[in-house]
């Protein structure tokens, strides 16, 4: 399949390594919102224009994308433009990473390489798992969630939608990290961390609080569903 990369930033020339060691698709160019870099190339690809250029692609030949973004709510914003568009979301998946055949993953996910999946893990839309890091057995990664390099999930651990989990932290099992939370770099959580909020150190303290509920009622987007018990951290 001919696709586009969206993001010509570092994640993308990663993106594009990943892409090219997977050997399933032909990479036409990059999208990038920053006009400046339209007509430069990266790696030797062309980065043709931004989010304006979606709605033709698939009249020039091209009928996949992937985004490319590190920020958690871009990427899903993205996501949601790119499905629209028509094309097919397709994921970056490094040859060298270790994925059981009962994990579940869904569109617009990239696996770097090293990244260890185990058995019954279940990893949603647009999910970064970064170079190294490990996802224990039954483990469940929310859409939109960045683990960073080196990070290390113990078994049942649940990543809900957006949250950011710094390189090389650990959590132990049975552990939530709530929706848009941040883990900190090196961080060994051993106790759930709340919606929203930062923790760091060793052991995990909260650093950040979550929003009150006056609070969260002004910031709350409308992807999240509070209906849903793991308030939209939805896998598909």
């Amino acid at each position: 399949m001919k696709i586009v990369i969206f993001g010509a930033g570092g994640h993308g020339r990663v993106v594009l390594d990943v892409v090219h060691a997977q050997r399933q698709h032909e990479v036409a160019g990059f999208l990038d919102s920053d006009a400046a870099l339209k007509g430069r190339r990266i790696d030797g690809l062309p980065v043709l224009g931004g989010a304006e250029l979606l709605p033709r692609l698939k009249h020039d030949g091209i009928a996949g994308a992937i985004v490319a973004i590190g920020d958690n709510g871009v990427r899903r914003s993205l996501h949601d433009a790119i499905h629209k568009s028509g094309l097919t979301l397709v994921n970056a998946v490094h040859p060298s990473a270790q994925i059981a055949a009962s994990a579940r993953m869904g569109r617009n996910v990239v696996v770097a390489a090293g990244v260890v999946v185990s058995a019954h893990c279940q990893i949603g839309d647009s999910v970064i798992l970064n170079t190294g890091c490990i996802v224990d057995h039954e483990s469940m990664i929310g859409t939109a969630a960045h683990i960073c390099p080196g990070v290390r999930l113990a078994g049942h651990v649940t990543i809900e939608s957006g949250a950011f989990v710094g390189i090389g932290a650990t959590v132990i099992q049975n552990i939530r990290i709530g929706f848009d939370a941040v883990v900190g770099a090196g961080a060994v959580v051993i106790r759930d961390v709340a919606p929203m909020s930062t923790v760091v150190g060793m052991p995990a303290r909260e650093i950040k609080c979550a929003p009150s509920a006056a609070q969260f009622a002004t910031l709350l987007h409308p992807r999240y569903d509070l209906r849903d018990p793991m308030h939209a951290a939805v896998i598909y």
